[in-house]
């Protein structure tokens, strides 16, 4: 007689592997047919944000969650994926910003581990080397160095906000790792530092979207809305165990130290704003639902990634697994017979006011998709 597969938090490995396989299948074939979310860009180019066959950061997280799957089951489909869209997308390519520098994160990876494998792709090491030559020297930087966030749109003068870390900071360090330059290592641990220095609040142990400077020299500024944003927020649970482990930083290294004990601070929070019935949170965190705060699974998704993945990496205390667990089977809830992870906000821009935050509409997205793929691949660790 069979046994009876593993289960845990009644979860088997078929059920999860089930769900990834229909947030790929809708991932890759997820298309605009209105053309409503079409990004048009002042020199006539329109870029297609949710769609596959474009470049933007929704694509380079997209593709990352690619990665992780991959990385954990060996699986060929998620590598032919990635190396279809770097083969058409590379062909094509486009200008640099912030948000297009995402897919080098993935590409710096697969280029490791070609090289590991005792091969080399001789074309993607030049395009590595010259998105992160400008991401060091050219990006423009707001007073004190950190990162100025421009995007297609417009340069965003003297304004920070906390997606860099995960669109352009974490590539950034990868590629440092990968070719060898130590420099490049360096300035994402300063990037880190410049950004939670404006962006995190103690007092909330959330961060704030966005810093803006307004004075050329020094460091008076606002934190525009001073909107506690869950996507936002989720970057960081997302990028500060990445970036720890991806650096291999000691237990007694001050930069680890000092960044794991924000994520502490704000994982505590994050436990108390969950909600008690379905594992959400709301795409405002400490914004009641009565006053339009609506839950949002791409950040759900996202918090459930980074502290099921701290706690797996001894960054968190393991009483924060169930938080963990109960965000990923929230995930799992919100994703259709079609594989679409549904309530996920479209793009979010800078917003002046909360309100600006609570009118962004809800479709399926490439990141959103790629972010529950993320959390459920944490899940798949656990039978491991």
């Amino acid at each position: 007689m069979p046994q009876s597969p593993l289960i845990v938090h009644s979860l088997s490995t078929a059920d999860l592997r089930s769900k990834i396989d229909l947030l790929i299948n809708n991932l890759i074939n997820i298309t605009d047919k209105t053309g409503h979310f079409l990004l048009k860009l002042p020199d006539g180019r329109i870029i297609d944000t949710k769609g596959w066959h474009d470049w933007e950061w929704t694509h380079g997280v997209g593709l990352y969650g690619l990665y992780q799957y991959h990385s954990v089951t060996g699986l060929s489909e998620p590598l032919l994926a990635m190396r279809a869209w770097f083969a058409e997308q590379l062909a094509r390519g486009t200008t640099k910003n912030i948000n297009t520098m995402s897919p080098f994160l993935t590409l710096a990876y697969m280029y490791e581990d070609i090289v590991k494998s005792g091969k080399e792709e001789k074309s993607w090491r030049p395009w590595l080397e010259s998105w992160a030559d400008w991401a060091m020297h050219d990006l423009p930087r707001v007073p004190g160095g950190g990162m100025q966030h421009m995007t297609y749109l417009g340069p965003n003068t003297n304004e920070l906000w906390d997606d860099t870390l995960m669109m352009t900071v974490l590539p950034l360090a990868k590629i440092g790792l990968v070719l060898g330059r130590p420099e490049y290592v360096e300035e994402a641990k300063r990037q880190f530092m410049i950004h939670c220095q404006y962006l995190f609040d103690p007092g909330s142990g959330l961060f704030f979207h966005g810093w803006k400077f307004e004075e050329k020299g020094g460091a008076v500024g606002h934190n525009f809305a001073r909107a506690r944003w869950a996507r936002g927020n989720s970057w960081l649970t997302i990028a500060i165990p990445d970036f720890v482990e991806l650096l291999d930083l000691p237990p007694t290294d001050g930069l680890r130290m000092f960044l794991l004990h924000i994520l502490n601070a704000q994982v505590s929070t994050l436990t108390r704003l969950q909600d008690p019935k379905t594992g959400l949170w709301r795409t405002l965190l400490d914004v009641p639902e009565s006053d339009g705060s609506y839950v949002e699974s791409s950040a759900t998704a996202g918090f459930a990634y980074g502290i099921l993945k701290g706690v797996r990496k001894r960054y968190l205390d393991p009483k924060y697994e169930a938080v963990g667990i109960k965000a990923a089977k929230a995930v799992i809830g919100k994703i259709s017979p079609e594989g679409e992870l549904l309530d996920t906000s479209f793009g979010t821009g800078m917003g002046m006011n909360l309100q600006h935050y609570l009118d962004i509409e809800r479709t399926s997205m490439p990141y959103g998709q790629a972010m529950a793929i993320m959390a459920l691949v944490e899940m798949l660790r656990i039978f491991i």
